[in-house]
């Protein structure tokens, strides 16, 4: 089914701010739709004057449709007697005098100008389905008579109002709760939900012949007191807005549609859908997010903790190995530590780890006997990974570039000096990372399989866990080492 765009760059000669009008008739007009439970059609113009496109078709949610079959990409052509045509070239709202059949169902048609800037840019054709009409209630009564408004504000131009810009995506709906305003903002006519909607607010009598702006200031937490200035237009039906209404745990979203004749208000349209229950999810998802954040900050100080008594037992340690192992120890706890930092800072269970990496980096240089010598460079990003991937992950990053910088960097005279890149590469669900230094290289004939090495082992069995793997060799650019992991970043891990 071709575009709404390409038809109409294809086939008309309508100006951007002419598109972007029947754009915004679009976002709206789902409204219209289920006031006058009509499918809507949108015709526009081709360059030839004698021919017309449908560009944009919706249907009503609140009653049976009268189109079975989609129409956009169909065309009028040569027919002056159509009411599209008829509407487009009067500006005058056409209608039929007999129900039409449409795949056998008894259709009422009537055919609505979209002005703009003074001239007729389209026509909203409105499709009923009357097929087992009965007598309206009061509610489609009131719903019938709005639609009506509507359509006449559409030919004139002052529907949609430009100024509303609320979000279509969590407007209330029609279904949701309606009210009907008189011109003086009292209530003229209220459906059951919405009452329903009221009454959660605290409402014990009935909506009918009340002014909304009045009783709704009465049921907030103050009595009496006035309403909010964003709300009062609102409530009394002055201005197309959306707001909120607050009492203890009741909330109520509300959005008004000013209704005019001639330029002259005449009454309002008010929307209101009862949002309690997904504000209480809401706070509990808050809460729970905060929750966890907590924890992630009390386990990470709880680690730098641990960290810092291994530092301070390793400086009180005089025997070379026991020292090294406790600060080995020290430097894994540190890795896990700035991992819950990360979380801890975090809005959901993924994170950073470009910055986790930075962090591990800037730890490892730290501790190298001649920091001011030793570089540490990442080339690429790793971008974001799961929390538990991270953990793990971080303690593998860590291992490597410490083994780099201990051993690779070492000098014969004790000193660590060079470089080490660390290069991360994301893809296809796969991420590859590879740490490379520019030292002496590995031992000839050297086998890290059956090293006795714990670092290796670590990151072996932590690879592994992963569900990835990982291999240690030569660097195959130059003199040095490379250490390559690659884990999988979507399939289920060990």
């Amino acid at each position: 089914m071709p575009r709404m765009s390409e038809i109409i760059a294809a086939h008309t000669a309508l100006s951007g701010s002419e598109r972007r009008r029947l754009e915004q008739i679009l976002s709206e007009w789902q409204l219209l739709a289920d006031l006058a439970f009509s499918d809507l059609v949108l015709w526009v113009q081709d360059t030839d004057v004698n021919v017309f496109w449908a560009v944009a078709q919706i249907r009503p949610m609140t009653g049976p449709t009268a189109l079975i079959e989609d129409v956009v990409g169909d065309l009028i052509a040569y027919s002056p007697e159509h009411l599209v045509t008829e509407a487009f070239l009067s500006g005058e709202i056409a209608q039929t005098s007999a129900n039409k059949l449409s795949a056998g169902i008894p259709v009422d048609v009537h055919a609505i100008p979209v002005r703009f800037d003074n001239r007729v840019i389209g026509v909203v054709e409105q499709h009923t389905n009357q097929l087992g009409i009965r007598s309206p209630s009061m509610l489609e009564n009131s719903y019938l008579d709005s639609a009506e408004d509507l359509a006449r504000m559409v030919a004139s131009g002052e529907f949609p109002d430009s100024t509303d810009l609320t979000d279509q995506l969590v407007n209330p709906r029609v279904g949701d709760g309606f009210i009907r305003l008189d011109s003086a903002g009292n209530v003229d006519y209220a459906s059951p939900n919405a009452q329903s909607a009221y009454r959660r607010l605290g409402l014990l009598g009935d909506l009918i012949d009340e002014h909304l702006a009045t009783l709704t200031a009465e049921l907030r937490p103050r009595p009496g007191g006035p309403v909010e200035d964003s709300l009062e237009p609102l409530l009394a039906g002055r201005a197309a807005r959306r707001g909120e209404v607050v009492a203890g745990h009741a909330h109520l979203l509300l959005r008004s549609v000013p209704l005019t004749r001639g330029r002259e208000r005449h009454g309002a349209i008010v929307l209101c859908r009862d949002i309690s229950d997904v504000r209480s999810k809401e706070r509990e998802l808050i809460t729970k997010n905060a929750t966890i954040r907590e924890i992630h900050h009390r386990v990470k100080n709880n680690l730098q903790t641990v960290a810092a008594l291994l530092r301070m037992q390793a400086r009180r340690i005089a025997a070379p190995e026991a020292k090294a192992a406790l600060t080995d120890a020290m430097s894994r706890v540190a890795a896990i530590a700035i991992v819950h930092e990360t979380l801890s800072q975090a809005f959901d269970e993924v994170v950073d780890f470009d910055q986790v990496a930075d962090g591990l980096m800037r730890m490892v240089v730290d501790v190298a006997a001649t920091s001011d010598e030793v570089q540490i460079v990442r080339i690429g990003s790793f971008g974001e990974v799961s929390a538990d991937l991270a953990t793990n992950l971080s303690m593998v990053v860590t291992e490597l570039c410490q083994n780099a910088v201990d051993h690779g960097l070492a000098c014969a005279d004790g000193s660590t000096r060079g470089e080490v890149h660390v290069v991360p590469r994301a893809g296809d669900g796969l991420l590859r990372v590879e740490i490379t230094d520019n030292g002496v290289g590995l031992p000839e004939n050297f086998d890290w399989r059956s090293s006795s090495t714990l670092g290796l082992s670590i990151v072996s069995t932590l690879a592994g866990d992963m569900g990835g793997h990982f291999r240690l060799g030569p660097n195959p650019v130059g003199r040095g080492t490379q250490a390559v992991v690659e884990v999988p970043l979507t399939e289920k891990r060990r």
